[in-house]
């Protein structure tokens, strides 16, 4: 298996995780990416990624009112960038001995962990255990852009899925995000629009 890695934890709940990586890495995981932390040999700790965030390290204010700039001080600075990116991490699920649960991990990791993308094989592993568990963890957060997020990850899990021949994996996510919503309607129209407009059923 080719891994991928994206970065090393910053700090973590059981919730959520937040993952520092170099300006280099930043085409590596998009939003809705499934990724991995494995703290043990027999758990790992999956999760969608959410955000990213660029911290302000001052020199960028400084650099951004110079005007016309040489394209090699651009570059060195990105490249030689002391303060990482921090990629904010959703937890979904995790996987014990073997076996995978779409509930919150028993316990988060420790700091300095790497974090991994994802393969398609375990993205259909990990999203084809149980009844699509791990989606209400996404719907329930306050401070995500649920839609967004839900409708990057089931169009980038479909893709995985439609690569081993399963081309109605998404239909199914989708109809299971409808029952978990059926009472708020307002949020089920927003996520619809989301979904439409990510083209998944085009």
């Amino acid at each position: 298996m080719n891994q991928i890695q994206i970065g090393r934890l910053l700090s973590a709940t059981t919730r959520q995780l937040v993952v520092g990586c170099q300006v280099s890495q930043i085409d590596l995981p998009a939003i809705g990416s499934l990724v991995r932390i494995n703290p043990q040999v027999d758990y790992a700790i999956y999760g969608l990624v959410y955000d990213l965030y660029i911290a302000d390290d001052g020199l960028v204010r400084q650099l951004a009112t110079v005007g016309e700039m040489d394209e090699k001080v651009i570059a060195d600075h990105r490249l030689n960038r002391s303060v990482p990116i921090e990629i904010r991490v959703l937890s979904v699920g995790y996987k014990m001995a073997g076996q995978i649960y779409h509930l919150l991990p028993p316990k988060p990791p420790l700091g300095l962990e790497i974090l991994w993308l994802c393969s398609d094989e375990e993205i259909v592993e990990f999203t084809n255990s149980g009844r699509y568990g791990y989606l209400r963890h996404i719907l329930r957060e306050q401070d995500v852009a649920v839609e967004e997020v839900l409708a990057a990850h089931i169009k980038l899990a479909d893709n995985a899925h439609r690569q081993k021949g399963e081309a109605d994996w998404s239909h199914k996510a989708v109809q299971e995000v409808i029952v978990l919503l059926r009472d708020d309607y307002a949020a089920l129209t927003r996520v619809l629009q989301s979904l439409a407009d990510s083209q998944i059923f085009s």
